[in-house]
Order: C-alpha cells, then structure tokens, then sequence
C-alpha cells in the first residue's frame, strides 16, 4: 500500500503545481518590479532575494521598501508588516480546516506559503484539500516571485543610472495605482485614505515617520469603521420603523 500512497501524493503534487501555474504567471510582472524598486531603494541583490524568500508576501515588502526610502526604523517596519500580515492568519486558518489532517509541521510550511492567491487557489477545489496540493500551489507561487524577483533586481542594475533614479517614483505610482480603483467604487474607502493621509501629516510632526503611519493607519481604519458601522445601524433603524408605520 506504500507505493499507491506515493503514487497518490506525488498526483496530489502535481495538480497543485498545474493550478498554480496562474499564479506563477501572475506573479512575474509584480516580482520583476519588486526587484527593480528594490535596486532602486538601495537594497542589495542577496537583501532582495531574501526578503521575497523570507517574507514572501507583495503588499508587505513594498510597503517596507517605501519605509526604507524614508529612513524607517526596522521595529516600525516588522510591526507595519504584521499588521498588514494579520489577514494571513484567517487564511491559514480557514485552509487548515479544510484541508486533511496532517503533521503540524507540514501544515506550517505551507501556512507561511499562503499568500492572497494561493488562498483564493486552494479555497474554491472541490473536496477535501491534501497538503501535496496545498504545497504544490505554494512551492511554485513561491518560486516565481523570488526567484523574478532577482531577476527585476538584476535587470534594474543594468539600466543606465539616470534611468534607475527616475524611476524611483515608481513605488508611490504603484500605490496609487493599486488605491484608485477601489476609490471609484466606494465612497468608504475615500474617506479612509484621505482621514489616513491627514492624520498622517499631523502625526509626522511631532513623532517619527514610520510610527505615524502605524498609528494613522490603525486610527483611520477602526475611527472609519466604527462610524459607518452606526451609519448602517441607524440606516436599518429607520427602515424598520417605515417598515412597521408601512405595516
């Protein structure tokens, strides 16, 4: 019965590797630019590369490159990191109730590998997840974004130097092209980065960059939601009472 089983995993592996493959392709823009800004910010080829193979996770190392730029301390990084992190909790979680029962350890390899797409990946298969196809989503989303990610490192120290420095407004273009579309579909999220932005300029006064943005971004986000949740409380309050003057 050894080789069956095997024989099972190795099927497992496999698909997971070819479901991947999406994410792999999906990958190699964002990475090759991490690797260019990354050059760009100051950062080494081996910093590069080990911060996508430690890290692994986009929205976090570019937010930190941003945070370098400005001459960040490392605390206030590891901590912005968390925090923009803390999703990846829920994920693992969600994954990990779906999926076999399996060695703690094996479900720790691929809770780290559980990035916003592998998720999406692994949560929509049918049935019961095994952990050969968790990792073998995992294995090769995370092999495309380190490994074009020195990639964009190495194409960015070709460039002439003029290049390289003009395009170090890359990283807030890439922000603001990420903050856009959601502006244009809710209102809610209009008030959050401009309340963010605001508290963000006061803070910076009188404490150290990177604290007031940690302290901004936690203020906006909880002061937003906490207000539109008595909005919507106070919308279904009125629309019950219609509701019983109607009836």
């Amino acid at each position: 019965m050894l080789f069956p089983s095997i024989h099972k995993q190795k099927s497992e592996f496999l698909q997971g590797i070819y479901a991947g493959l999406s994410i792999a392709l999906g990958y190699l823009p964002v990475a090759l630019t991490f690797g260019f800004i990354a050059e760009t910010t100051g950062l080494t080829l081996l910093e590069t590369i080990g911060m996508s193979a430690f890290v692994f996770a986009g929205a976090s190392q570019y937010m930190a490159l941003s945070l370098i730029a400005i001459g960040t301390g490392a605390l206030e990084i590891i901590f912005t990191t968390f925090i923009i992190n803390i999703r990846h909790l829920l994920m693992s979680t969600a994954i990990s109730e779906k999926a076999e029962k399996d060695n703690p350890i094996i479900k720790g390899v691929y809770a780290f590998g559980m990035t916003d797409e592998v998720f999406a990946v692994t949560s929509t298969k049918a049935g019961k997840l095994t952990s050969p196809y968790i990792l073998g989503v995992g294995c090769l989303a995370y092999s495309s974004w380190v490994i074009n990610s020195g990639i964009g490192y190495i194409i960015g120290t070709s460039l002439p130097e003029i290049l390289q420095k003009s395009m170090s407004i890359a990283l807030y273009a890439l922000f603001i092209a990420l903050l856009v579309p959601s502006l244009k579909k809710h209102r809610k999220i209009i008030m959050l980065a401009c309340f963010a932005a605001f508290l963000n300029a006061i803070l910076t006064l009188f404490i150290p960059t990177g604290w007031a943005i940690i302290i901004a971004t936690l203020a906006s986000a909880t002061g937003i939601e906490v207000l539109y949740s008595k909005k919507t409380n106070m919308m279904d309050a009125h629309q019950e009472n219609i509701d019983k003057e109607c009836g």
